[in-house]
């Protein structure tokens, strides 16, 4: 088990006073199974006005309103999460329980492809071959594998807005990039996938007390029976060094901070994760 504690500040200066902005930040961890939330807290600056809710997918949202002149601002949330490692699947599903009708239809939202997701079809078939005679357990992990052996960590490679079938084309793209190929190529083998929001501490041999530039990151989750978490980028099980934000179909649902505003066109937007263990 870790403690960690996560600093996430992003910052927005314009060329010249925004009159107002409203903006959803999706930056607050929530407590499950494996996963709990000692301490959380999110400070805008400048801010008028406020309010949280849970989206459809369970997200916790934080609404805010900046309706004063600005030439910057400050998001900055700060977290205090207990961790646990994840333990393999205690009960695997066979494909006749995937392929029930009760099942595709409790899971339906993680079996449909949106337009980000939808895998091409070289990516299919890879993902056909790659399954061939498994279970789907061990079927979601070669898949994994197989599409990750395909391709590079590049960043700027691709943006936020990029589909999966961008990043396979270049045989390239970051996390989000490999999540959204992972998440379409096991949908089309009938196994339900979504994507994972999160922050990654990056280094598993840093003392107590250190704190690290983090990462913002993406990671997959598959139904075999139960819902298992794999970090397709570094090839392992998502475990105590990942802090869970947010799930949905693909990033879409997902992003961290989304907003409008009047005024000038931003001028530079900054993001920086510090992550430290503390136990």
């Amino acid at each position: 088990m870790s403690r960690l504690r996560v600093v996430h500040t992003s910052t927005f200066r314009y060329g010249s006073a925004v009159v107002a902005s409203y903006n959803e930040a999706r930056m607050t961890p929530y407590s499950q199974q494996g996963q709990t939330v000692l301490e959380t807290k999110l400070d805008v600056q400048p801010s008028t006005g406020w309010h949280e809710y849970r989206d459809y997918w369970g997200t916790a949202v934080t609404a805010f309103e900046v309706l004063t002149p600005h030439e910057s601002m400050v998001i900055t949330a700060e977290h205090l999460v207990e961790v646990a490692e994840r333990g393999p699947v205690r009960s695997p599903a066979g494909w006749e329980t995937l392929r029930g009708a009760e099942l595709r239809d409790r899971l339906a939202e993680f079996l449909a492809d949106t337009p980000t997701t939808a895998p091409p079809e070289e990516v299919a078939e890879l993902a056909r071959r790659a399954a061939d005679g498994l279970d789907p357990a061990d079927a979601a992990l070669a898949v994994s594998t197989a599409l990750r052996d395909e391709m590079e960590y590049i960043p700027g490679v691709t943006t936020v807005h990029s589909p999966a079938s961008e990043a396979w084309a270049a045989r390239a793209g970051v996390c989000q990039d490999l999540a959204h190929v992972v998440v379409g190529a096991l949908r089309s083998i009938g196994i339900p996938a979504r994507y994972v929001s999160g922050y990654l501490h990056p280094d598993r041999e840093a003392e107590v007390g250190t704190t690290v530039v983090g990462d913002s990151h993406a990671w997959v989750e598959w139904w075999v029976g139960e819902w298992f978490a794999y970090d397709v980028t570094n090839r392992v099980v998502a475990g105590d060094h990942h802090v869970v934000l947010a799930r949905g179909r693909c990033y879409d649902d997902v992003p961290p901070l989304r907003g409008i505003y009047a005024g000038a066109g931003t001028q530079a937007a900054e993001v920086q994760v510090r992550i430290t263990r503390e136990a």
